[in-house]
């Protein structure tokens, strides 16, 4: 008897520590200090840039997350030509989303995680999911995107603005629980990051927009 009751002091104190860091360390949401120069793209997420992306109109591009996870990227409503950026966040990154720009948020478009079995094509013989994920398209000086993508399936992420909402810079847009990747996608302006790159939400530039835009 006296072993159970061990056994479910030692539980009961372990997911107190869990729910502890849960609540003062992964849903930590320090205030950013945020660059005054309004001509700037901010990071929208807390993180290290896995990849970087320079579309052209007509191509089609998708965002990898792990070994079978993967989104379509859809850029034709921001731009161009521009750049994809991924940032991955790790388990000890800030896992909120903030306004890279200011301006108004023109449409707001979330899908929940799919599986494709594709093993009836004879010419496609893999199985993959499209992970959850919502798409914020927000319209400033530029039109711009952050994509809040998520695990395989779960409902993880959380959305903290509505449509024609107005927005400044650094302003909150949401939460990805147990986050995993957040994207950017911007027109092709004055790069300020390159892949490796650690960024710092709402303080660290991305880029810089011309003044002729």
């Amino acid at each position: 008897m006296e072993i159970f009751i061990t056994i479910a002091s030692i539980l009961a104190g372990t997911l107190a520590i869990i729910l502890f860091l849960w609540r003062f360390y992964f849903l930590r949401n320090p205030n950013p200090i945020i660059p005054s120069r309004e001509n700037l793209i901010l990071s929208p997420a807390n993180g290290n840039i896995a990849r970087i992306y320079e579309f052209k109109k007509g191509q089609k591009y998708t965002a990898e997350k792990g070994m079978f996870g993967k989104i379509p990227l859809f850029t034709k409503d921001v731009a161009e030509k521009g750049y994809i950026i991924l940032i991955r966040l790790h388990v000890y990154n800030i896992h909120w989303q903030r306004a890279p720009i200011s301006g108004a948020v023109e449409h707001i478009k979330y899908t929940k995680g799919k599986f494709f079995n594709a093993v009836n094509d004879v010419h496609n013989m893999q199985c993959f999911f499209e992970n959850e994920r919502n798409e914020i398209l927000i319209k400033g000086k530029i039109s711009c995107k952050v994509i809040q993508i998520a695990g395989y399936l779960a409902r993880r992420i959380e959305c903290f603005v509505k449509e024609q909402q107005s927005i400044n810079r650094g302003d909150i847009l949401g939460l990805i629980n147990l986050g995993s990747q957040c994207a950017l996608i911007i027109p092709k302006i004055k790069l300020m990051v390159k892949e490796g790159d650690i960024v710092q939400i709402a303080e660290t530039v991305i880029g810089e927009i011309h003044e002729n835009v």
